[in-house]
Protein backbone atom coordinates (compact mmCIF):
# COMPACT_ATOMS: atom_id res chain seq x y z
CA UNK A 1 0.00 0.00 0.00
CA UNK A 2 1.24 3.84 -0.55
CA UNK A 3 2.00 6.17 1.97
CA UNK A 4 -0.17 8.37 -0.74
CA UNK A 5 -3.48 6.09 -1.11
CA UNK A 6 -6.56 7.50 0.92
CA UNK A 7 -6.88 4.24 2.74
CA UNK A 8 -3.96 4.70 4.72
CA UNK A 9 -5.55 8.11 6.30
CA UNK A 10 -8.14 7.97 9.26
CA UNK A 11 -11.27 8.94 7.92
CA UNK A 12 -14.72 6.39 7.86
CA UNK A 13 -15.52 4.03 5.13
CA UNK A 14 -18.44 5.95 3.90
CA UNK A 15 -16.44 8.35 2.41
CA UNK A 16 -13.06 5.95 1.46
CA UNK A 17 -15.77 3.33 -0.35
CA UNK A 18 -17.52 7.32 -2.00
CA UNK A 19 -13.64 8.37 -2.64
CA UNK A 20 -12.98 5.26 -4.72
CA UNK A 21 -16.49 5.33 -6.81
CA UNK A 22 -15.14 9.04 -7.64
CA UNK A 23 -11.61 7.23 -8.74
CA UNK A 24 -9.96 9.32 -6.08
CA UNK A 25 -7.35 6.59 -5.18
CA UNK A 26 -3.90 8.86 -4.68
CA UNK A 27 -3.30 11.68 -2.79
CA UNK A 28 -2.13 14.87 -4.43
CA UNK A 29 1.42 16.49 -3.11
CA UNK A 30 -0.79 18.78 -1.27
CA UNK A 31 -3.18 16.19 -0.15
CA UNK A 32 -0.51 13.97 1.27
CA UNK A 33 0.65 16.54 3.21
CA UNK A 34 -1.74 18.61 4.62
CA UNK A 35 -4.72 16.23 5.53
CA UNK A 36 -2.78 14.33 7.95
CA UNK A 37 -2.54 17.37 10.04
CA UNK A 38 -6.00 18.42 9.86
CA UNK A 39 -7.26 15.16 11.01
CA UNK A 40 -4.92 15.54 14.12
CA UNK A 41 -6.77 18.58 14.74
CA UNK A 42 -3.78 21.27 13.59
CA UNK A 43 -4.17 24.42 12.04
CA UNK A 44 -2.90 24.07 8.60
CA UNK A 45 -1.56 26.72 6.07
CA UNK A 46 -1.29 25.23 3.05
CA UNK A 47 0.16 26.94 0.08
CA UNK A 48 -0.37 25.28 -3.72
CA UNK A 49 -1.69 26.80 -7.11
CA UNK A 50 -5.16 26.06 -8.53
CA UNK A 51 -5.85 22.50 -9.48
CA UNK A 52 -3.63 21.19 -6.66
CA UNK A 53 -6.36 19.24 -5.10
CA UNK A 54 -6.42 21.68 -2.06
CA UNK A 55 -10.36 21.48 -2.43
CA UNK A 56 -10.56 18.02 -1.68
CA UNK A 57 -8.01 17.98 0.98
CA UNK A 58 -10.13 20.43 3.29
CA UNK A 59 -13.16 18.96 2.28
CA UNK A 60 -12.28 15.62 3.27
CA UNK A 61 -10.60 17.26 6.78
CA UNK A 62 -13.94 18.86 7.70
CA UNK A 63 -16.40 16.37 6.80
CA UNK A 64 -14.05 13.51 8.71
CA UNK A 65 -15.63 14.99 11.89
CA UNK A 66 -18.93 16.60 10.45
CA UNK A 67 -22.03 15.47 12.85
CA UNK A 68 -24.84 14.94 9.79
CA UNK A 69 -27.44 14.45 12.63
CA UNK A 70 -26.62 17.97 14.08
CA UNK A 71 -28.63 20.70 11.66
CA UNK A 72 -25.97 23.10 12.77
CA UNK A 73 -23.12 25.02 11.02
CA UNK A 74 -19.92 23.06 11.56
CA UNK A 75 -18.23 24.46 9.21
CA UNK A 76 -17.60 27.72 6.96
CA UNK A 77 -15.51 28.05 3.70
CA UNK A 78 -14.73 31.63 2.78
CA UNK A 79 -13.93 31.94 -1.18
CA UNK A 80 -13.26 35.19 -2.67
CA UNK A 81 -15.71 35.19 -5.42
CA UNK A 82 -18.80 33.49 -6.14
CA UNK A 83 -17.70 31.21 -8.63
CA UNK A 84 -15.01 29.48 -6.54
CA UNK A 85 -17.81 29.15 -4.19
CA UNK A 86 -19.77 27.43 -6.15
CA UNK A 87 -17.30 25.37 -7.22
CA UNK A 88 -16.16 24.44 -3.45
CA UNK A 89 -19.38 23.89 -2.85
CA UNK A 90 -20.15 21.20 -5.63
CA UNK A 91 -16.98 19.47 -5.06
CA UNK A 92 -17.97 19.25 -1.54
CA UNK A 93 -21.23 17.91 -1.89
CA UNK A 94 -19.87 15.09 -4.27
CA UNK A 95 -17.03 14.01 -1.60
CA UNK A 96 -20.02 13.97 0.91
CA UNK A 97 -22.32 11.21 -1.01
CA UNK A 98 -20.98 8.39 1.03
CA UNK A 99 -21.97 10.22 4.03
CA UNK A 100 -26.16 11.40 2.81
CA UNK A 101 -27.81 14.32 4.31
CA UNK A 102 -25.37 16.69 4.28
CA UNK A 103 -26.35 19.96 3.17
CA UNK A 104 -23.61 22.35 1.63
CA UNK A 105 -25.32 25.83 1.65
CA UNK A 106 -23.93 28.54 -0.50
CA UNK A 107 -23.66 32.15 0.89
CA UNK A 108 -22.78 35.02 -2.23
CA UNK A 109 -23.28 38.43 -3.30
CA UNK A 110 -25.41 38.59 -6.75
CA UNK A 111 -28.02 36.49 -5.46
CA UNK A 112 -31.25 37.46 -3.11
CA UNK A 113 -30.75 37.63 0.36
CA UNK A 114 -34.22 36.17 1.27
CA UNK A 115 -33.93 32.84 -0.29
CA UNK A 116 -30.62 32.44 1.59
CA UNK A 117 -32.34 33.38 5.26
CA UNK A 118 -34.89 30.78 4.28
CA UNK A 119 -32.38 28.13 3.31
CA UNK A 120 -30.52 29.18 6.78
CA UNK A 121 -33.82 28.56 8.60
CA UNK A 122 -34.21 24.55 7.23
CA UNK A 123 -30.51 23.99 8.52
CA UNK A 124 -27.13 23.57 7.04
CA UNK A 125 -24.40 21.62 7.90
CA UNK A 126 -21.50 23.91 5.62
CA UNK A 127 -21.87 27.27 4.44
CA UNK A 128 -19.33 27.95 1.32
CA UNK A 129 -19.53 32.01 0.78
CA UNK A 130 -18.16 35.15 0.01
CA UNK A 131 -16.72 37.37 2.81
CA UNK A 132 -19.24 39.94 2.11
CA UNK A 133 -22.34 37.91 2.00
CA UNK A 134 -21.26 35.59 5.06
CA UNK A 135 -20.50 39.15 6.86
CA UNK A 136 -24.39 40.98 5.86
CA UNK A 137 -26.03 37.30 7.10
CA UNK A 138 -23.91 37.40 10.78
CA UNK A 139 -24.88 40.98 11.31
CA UNK A 140 -28.40 40.37 10.55
CA UNK A 141 -28.67 37.07 13.10
CA UNK A 142 -30.01 34.82 10.27
CA UNK A 143 -26.38 33.27 10.59
CA UNK A 144 -24.97 31.01 13.47
CA UNK A 145 -21.52 30.06 14.16
CA UNK A 146 -21.94 28.89 17.62
CA UNK A 147 -21.24 25.04 16.78
CA UNK A 148 -18.29 26.13 14.14
CA UNK A 149 -15.35 23.49 14.48
CA UNK A 150 -13.92 24.37 11.19
CA UNK A 151 -12.80 27.34 9.81
CA UNK A 152 -11.59 27.84 5.97
CA UNK A 153 -10.42 30.20 4.00
CA UNK A 154 -9.45 29.38 0.39
CA UNK A 155 -7.61 31.42 -1.55
CA UNK A 156 -6.93 33.71 1.39
CA UNK A 157 -4.14 36.14 -1.05
CA UNK A 158 -6.79 36.81 -3.51
CA UNK A 159 -9.34 37.82 -0.68
CA UNK A 160 -6.93 40.48 0.73
CA UNK A 161 -6.54 41.65 -3.28
CA UNK A 162 -9.64 42.10 -3.61
CA UNK A 163 -9.97 44.23 0.01
CA UNK A 164 -11.85 41.65 2.20
CA UNK A 165 -9.63 42.17 5.05
CA UNK A 166 -12.02 44.14 7.18
CA UNK A 167 -14.94 41.63 6.68
CA UNK A 168 -12.43 38.90 7.45
CA UNK A 169 -11.80 40.46 11.09
CA UNK A 170 -15.52 41.17 11.00
CA UNK A 171 -16.31 37.48 10.86
CA UNK A 172 -13.65 35.92 12.95
CA UNK A 173 -14.90 37.64 15.74
CA UNK A 174 -18.29 35.35 15.14
CA UNK A 175 -16.33 32.12 15.16
CA UNK A 176 -15.75 30.32 18.18
CA UNK A 177 -11.90 30.35 19.79
CA UNK A 178 -11.60 26.58 19.73
CA UNK A 179 -12.62 25.89 16.27
CA UNK A 180 -9.72 25.01 13.41
CA UNK A 181 -8.39 27.34 11.31
CA UNK A 182 -7.40 26.10 7.76
CA UNK A 183 -5.63 28.68 5.30
CA UNK A 184 -5.04 27.89 1.32
CA UNK A 185 -3.40 30.35 -0.63
CA UNK A 186 -1.69 30.40 -4.04
CA UNK A 187 1.36 32.87 -2.70
CA UNK A 188 1.74 34.27 0.43
CA UNK A 189 2.76 37.51 1.03
CA UNK A 190 3.04 39.12 4.22
CA UNK A 191 -0.32 40.59 4.46
CA UNK A 192 -1.45 36.34 4.88
CA UNK A 193 1.60 35.74 6.91
CA UNK A 194 -0.31 38.72 9.69
CA UNK A 195 -3.38 37.46 9.42
CA UNK A 196 -2.61 33.53 9.82
CA UNK A 197 -0.74 35.19 13.35
CA UNK A 198 -3.64 36.58 14.74
CA UNK A 199 -6.68 34.19 13.46
CA UNK A 200 -4.59 30.65 13.93
CA UNK A 201 -3.09 28.55 16.70
CA UNK A 202 0.27 27.59 16.22
CA UNK A 203 -0.39 26.33 12.96
CA UNK A 204 1.69 23.86 10.61
CA UNK A 205 2.76 25.59 7.04
CA UNK A 206 2.72 22.98 4.34
CA UNK A 207 3.92 23.95 0.80
CA UNK A 208 3.71 22.33 -2.69
CA UNK A 209 6.28 23.84 -5.44
CA UNK A 210 4.34 24.94 -8.67
CA UNK A 211 6.60 23.76 -10.84
CA UNK A 212 6.28 24.21 -14.98
CA UNK A 213 8.60 22.57 -17.40
CA UNK A 214 8.90 23.08 -20.81
CA UNK A 215 7.32 19.70 -22.00
CA UNK A 216 3.78 20.99 -20.92
CA UNK A 217 4.20 24.99 -21.09
CA UNK A 218 6.71 26.56 -23.26
CA UNK A 219 7.57 30.20 -22.14
CA UNK A 220 8.33 32.85 -24.45
CA UNK A 221 9.37 36.88 -23.63
CA UNK A 222 9.64 39.70 -26.49
CA UNK A 223 10.37 42.67 -25.83
CA UNK A 224 8.23 45.52 -26.76
CA UNK A 225 7.73 49.40 -26.60
CA UNK A 226 4.77 50.61 -24.80
CA UNK A 227 3.08 52.07 -27.46
CA UNK A 228 4.00 48.75 -29.55
CA UNK A 229 1.84 46.55 -26.78
CA UNK A 230 -1.32 45.86 -28.77
CA UNK A 231 0.60 44.89 -32.10
CA UNK A 232 2.39 42.67 -30.91
CA UNK A 233 -0.51 41.06 -28.80
CA UNK A 234 -1.99 40.59 -32.37
CA UNK A 235 1.25 39.50 -34.00
CA UNK A 236 0.75 36.13 -31.13
CA UNK A 237 -2.61 35.88 -31.38
CA UNK A 238 -2.46 35.44 -35.23
CA UNK A 239 0.67 33.48 -35.24
CA UNK A 240 -0.23 31.03 -32.22
CA UNK A 241 -4.36 31.05 -33.59
CA UNK A 242 -4.79 29.47 -30.45
CA UNK A 243 -8.79 28.15 -29.35
CA UNK A 244 -8.53 29.89 -25.66
CA UNK A 245 -6.42 32.69 -24.54
CA UNK A 246 -6.31 34.55 -21.30
CA UNK A 247 -4.42 37.54 -21.50
CA UNK A 248 -3.46 39.04 -18.34
CA UNK A 249 -3.25 43.00 -17.72
CA UNK A 250 -2.23 44.46 -14.51
CA UNK A 251 -4.82 47.08 -14.18
CA UNK A 252 -8.83 47.31 -14.93
CA UNK A 253 -8.16 50.15 -17.12
CA UNK A 254 -5.77 48.17 -18.99
CA UNK A 255 -8.16 45.19 -19.41
CA UNK A 256 -10.94 47.18 -20.95
CA UNK A 257 -8.62 48.97 -23.11
CA UNK A 258 -6.82 45.83 -24.64
CA UNK A 259 -10.55 44.03 -24.99
CA UNK A 260 -11.30 46.75 -26.63
CA UNK A 261 -8.89 47.23 -28.78
CA UNK A 262 -8.49 43.80 -30.41
CA UNK A 263 -12.49 43.60 -30.45
CA UNK A 264 -11.92 46.53 -33.36
CA UNK A 265 -9.53 44.74 -34.78
CA UNK A 266 -12.28 41.54 -35.26
CA UNK A 267 -11.44 39.16 -32.50
CA UNK A 268 -13.84 37.50 -30.61
CA UNK A 269 -12.50 39.17 -26.87
CA UNK A 270 -14.43 39.40 -23.45
CA UNK A 271 -12.95 41.67 -20.93
CA UNK A 272 -13.38 40.54 -16.99
CA UNK A 273 -12.95 42.96 -14.57
CA UNK A 274 -14.72 44.03 -11.08
CA UNK A 275 -16.76 46.73 -12.54
CA UNK A 276 -19.00 43.62 -14.31
CA UNK A 277 -22.01 43.11 -12.78
CA UNK A 278 -23.09 39.60 -11.46
CA UNK A 279 -24.74 38.41 -14.50
CA UNK A 280 -22.70 39.93 -16.84
CA UNK A 281 -19.80 38.08 -15.26
CA UNK A 282 -21.66 35.03 -15.01
CA UNK A 283 -22.34 35.14 -18.93
CA UNK A 284 -18.82 35.78 -19.81
CA UNK A 285 -17.54 33.16 -17.87
CA UNK A 286 -19.83 30.94 -19.27
CA UNK A 287 -18.65 31.96 -22.80
CA UNK A 288 -14.89 31.76 -22.53
CA UNK A 289 -15.17 28.23 -20.54
CA UNK A 290 -17.76 26.40 -23.52
CA UNK A 291 -15.12 28.18 -26.37
CA UNK A 292 -17.84 30.68 -28.03
CA UNK A 293 -15.59 33.65 -27.08
CA UNK A 294 -11.69 32.69 -27.84
CA UNK A 295 -10.25 35.22 -25.67
CA UNK A 296 -10.72 36.45 -21.92
CA UNK A 297 -8.60 39.78 -20.57
CA UNK A 298 -8.51 40.42 -17.47
CA UNK A 299 -7.12 41.33 -14.06
CA UNK A 300 -5.53 38.63 -11.32
CA UNK A 301 -8.19 39.24 -8.94
CA UNK A 302 -10.54 38.64 -12.18
CA UNK A 303 -9.70 35.42 -13.17
CA UNK A 304 -8.72 34.28 -9.67
CA UNK A 305 -11.61 30.73 -9.70
CA UNK A 306 -11.85 30.41 -13.39
CA UNK A 307 -12.98 26.58 -13.91
CA UNK A 308 -11.70 26.11 -17.41
CA UNK A 309 -11.17 22.50 -18.93
CA UNK A 310 -8.44 23.38 -20.81
CA UNK A 311 -6.53 26.68 -21.87
CA UNK A 312 -4.05 27.00 -25.05
CA UNK A 313 -2.28 30.17 -24.25
CA UNK A 314 -1.75 32.52 -21.23
CA UNK A 315 -0.37 35.69 -22.59
CA UNK A 316 0.68 38.41 -19.96
CA UNK A 317 0.01 41.96 -21.59
CA UNK A 318 2.27 43.00 -18.76
CA UNK A 319 4.80 41.53 -16.23
CA UNK A 320 3.02 40.94 -13.16
CA UNK A 321 4.80 42.90 -9.91
CA UNK A 322 5.14 39.59 -8.21
CA UNK A 323 6.75 36.70 -9.67
CA UNK A 324 4.52 34.12 -7.24
CA UNK A 325 1.36 35.62 -9.49
CA UNK A 326 3.60 35.02 -12.98
CA UNK A 327 4.13 31.66 -12.18
CA UNK A 328 0.42 31.20 -10.98
CA UNK A 329 -1.06 32.90 -14.01
CA UNK A 330 1.34 30.62 -16.58
CA UNK A 331 0.20 27.58 -14.68
CA UNK A 332 -3.38 27.85 -16.00
CA UNK A 333 -2.31 26.70 -19.49
CA UNK A 334 -1.18 23.39 -19.87
CA UNK A 335 -2.69 21.15 -17.05
CA UNK A 336 -4.02 17.47 -17.30
CA UNK A 337 -1.09 16.34 -19.82
CA UNK A 338 -2.44 18.99 -22.52
CA UNK A 339 0.49 21.33 -24.06
CA UNK A 340 0.43 25.17 -23.36
CA UNK A 341 2.62 28.41 -24.23
CA UNK A 342 2.45 31.10 -22.35
CA UNK A 343 3.57 34.61 -24.15
CA UNK A 344 4.98 37.39 -21.70
CA UNK A 345 5.50 41.23 -23.26
CA UNK A 346 7.62 43.71 -21.39
CA UNK A 347 9.76 46.89 -22.10
CA UNK A 348 12.64 48.63 -20.64
CA UNK A 349 10.43 49.76 -17.96
CA UNK A 350 9.97 46.25 -16.30
CA UNK A 351 13.66 45.57 -16.60
CA UNK A 352 13.58 45.21 -12.55
CA UNK A 353 10.74 42.93 -12.44
CA UNK A 354 12.20 40.72 -14.96
CA UNK A 355 15.65 40.82 -13.19
CA UNK A 356 13.33 39.79 -10.24
CA UNK A 357 11.90 37.16 -12.23
CA UNK A 358 15.02 35.69 -13.68
CA UNK A 359 16.29 34.98 -10.40
CA UNK A 360 13.10 33.58 -9.11
CA UNK A 361 12.58 30.97 -12.42
CA UNK A 362 16.40 30.73 -11.60
CA UNK A 363 17.29 30.82 -15.18
CA UNK A 364 17.79 33.78 -17.73
CA UNK A 365 15.19 35.01 -19.88
CA UNK A 366 16.45 35.48 -23.50
CA UNK A 367 13.53 37.62 -25.64
CA UNK A 368 12.79 36.07 -28.79
CA UNK A 369 11.96 37.67 -32.31
CA UNK A 370 8.23 38.53 -32.35
CA UNK A 371 6.38 36.56 -35.56
CA UNK A 372 6.67 38.98 -38.96
CA UNK A 373 4.68 42.02 -39.54
CA UNK A 374 3.31 39.80 -42.59
CA UNK A 375 1.45 37.97 -40.08
CA UNK A 376 -1.18 40.95 -39.26
CA UNK A 377 -2.57 40.17 -42.88
CA UNK A 378 -3.65 36.62 -41.88
CA UNK A 379 -7.60 36.55 -41.13
CA UNK A 380 -8.68 36.93 -37.80
CA UNK A 381 -9.89 33.44 -36.67
CA UNK A 382 -13.74 32.91 -35.02
CA UNK A 383 -14.46 30.43 -31.70
CA UNK A 384 -15.70 27.51 -32.86
CA UNK A 385 -18.71 27.26 -30.80
CA UNK A 386 -21.95 29.74 -30.23
CA UNK A 387 -23.51 29.64 -27.30
CA UNK A 388 -27.40 30.10 -27.14
CA UNK A 389 -29.84 31.37 -23.95
CA UNK A 390 -32.91 30.10 -23.30
CA UNK A 391 -34.89 31.82 -21.06
CA UNK A 392 -35.85 28.87 -18.99
CA UNK A 393 -34.00 27.09 -16.45
CA UNK A 394 -34.67 25.02 -12.96
CA UNK A 395 -37.09 26.56 -11.69
CA UNK A 396 -39.24 25.41 -14.95
CA UNK A 397 -38.02 22.05 -14.13
CA UNK A 398 -35.73 22.49 -17.30
CA UNK A 399 -32.88 20.15 -17.35
CA UNK A 400 -29.93 19.67 -19.12
CA UNK A 401 -30.99 16.18 -21.31
CA UNK A 402 -34.87 18.02 -22.32
CA UNK A 403 -32.10 20.61 -24.26
CA UNK A 404 -30.00 18.64 -25.77
CA UNK A 405 -32.57 16.17 -26.05
CA UNK A 406 -34.95 19.32 -28.55
CA UNK A 407 -31.46 19.14 -30.18
CA UNK A 408 -30.59 16.17 -31.46
CA UNK A 409 -34.59 14.92 -32.20
CA UNK A 410 -34.71 14.21 -35.43
CA UNK A 411 -30.80 13.82 -35.81
CA UNK A 412 -29.91 17.24 -37.91
CA UNK A 413 -27.97 17.88 -34.86
CA UNK A 414 -25.46 15.38 -33.43
CA UNK A 415 -24.74 15.27 -29.93
CA UNK A 416 -21.20 16.19 -30.61
CA UNK A 417 -21.86 19.40 -31.91
CA UNK A 418 -23.79 20.31 -28.40
CA UNK A 419 -21.19 21.19 -26.03
CA UNK A 420 -21.86 22.53 -22.91
CA UNK A 421 -24.74 23.33 -20.72
CA UNK A 422 -25.22 25.57 -17.63
CA UNK A 423 -28.31 25.70 -16.10
CA UNK A 424 -29.40 28.76 -13.57
CA UNK A 425 -32.81 29.26 -12.02
CA UNK A 426 -34.34 31.06 -14.57
CA UNK A 427 -32.46 30.54 -18.02
CA UNK A 428 -30.09 28.37 -19.73
CA UNK A 429 -27.29 28.70 -21.94
CA UNK A 430 -25.83 26.31 -24.16
CA UNK A 431 -22.87 25.82 -26.26
CA UNK A 432 -23.25 24.49 -29.80
CA UNK A 433 -21.09 24.29 -33.41
CA UNK A 434 -20.67 27.57 -34.67
CA UNK A 435 -21.12 26.37 -38.40
CA UNK A 436 -25.08 24.79 -36.93
CA UNK A 437 -25.46 27.89 -34.79
CA UNK A 438 -28.79 29.24 -36.61
CA UNK A 439 -30.12 25.84 -36.72
CA UNK A 440 -30.50 25.42 -33.46
CA UNK A 441 -31.55 28.23 -32.70
CA UNK A 442 -34.59 27.19 -35.02
CA UNK A 443 -35.05 23.96 -33.44
CA UNK A 444 -35.36 25.35 -30.12
CA UNK A 445 -37.47 28.54 -30.74
CA UNK A 446 -40.28 26.46 -32.79
CA UNK A 447 -39.94 23.26 -30.71
CA UNK A 448 -40.89 22.76 -27.31
CA UNK A 449 -38.98 22.04 -23.78
CA UNK A 450 -41.44 20.89 -21.37
CA UNK A 451 -44.31 21.05 -23.16
CA UNK A 452 -43.39 24.60 -23.07
CA UNK A 453 -42.00 27.07 -25.82
CA UNK A 454 -39.20 29.81 -24.70
CA UNK A 455 -37.64 32.59 -25.71
CA UNK A 456 -34.02 31.65 -27.27
CA UNK A 457 -31.64 34.01 -28.32
CA UNK A 458 -27.46 33.71 -29.49
CA UNK A 459 -25.31 35.56 -27.42
CA UNK A 460 -22.92 37.54 -28.96
CA UNK A 461 -20.29 40.43 -27.73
Amino acid sequence: MSQTDFTTLNINNALLENLESLNYLTMTPIQAQSLPLMLEGRDVIAQGKTGSGKTAAFGLGLLSKLDAKSFSVQSLVLCPTRELADQVATEIRRIARGIGNVKVLTLCGGSPFGPQIGSLEHGAHIVVGTPGRIQEHLKKSSLNLDNLTTFVLDEADRMLDMGFQPALDAITEYVPASRQTLLFSATFPKQIQAIAKRIMREPVVVKVEGTHDDTSIKQHFYKVNDDERIIALRLLLLHYRPDSTLIFCNTKRDTQQVADALRNYGFSVLALHGDLDQKDRDQTLIRFANKSASILVGTDVAARGLDIDSLDAVINYHISPDSEIHLHRIGRTGRAGNKGIACSLFSDKESYKMAVLEEYLEQTIEPEQLPPSSTLENPVFKPVMATLRIEGGKKQKVRAGDILGALTADNAISGKQVGKIHLHDNWSYVAVDRAIAQTALKKLTQGKLKGRTFRVRQVKA
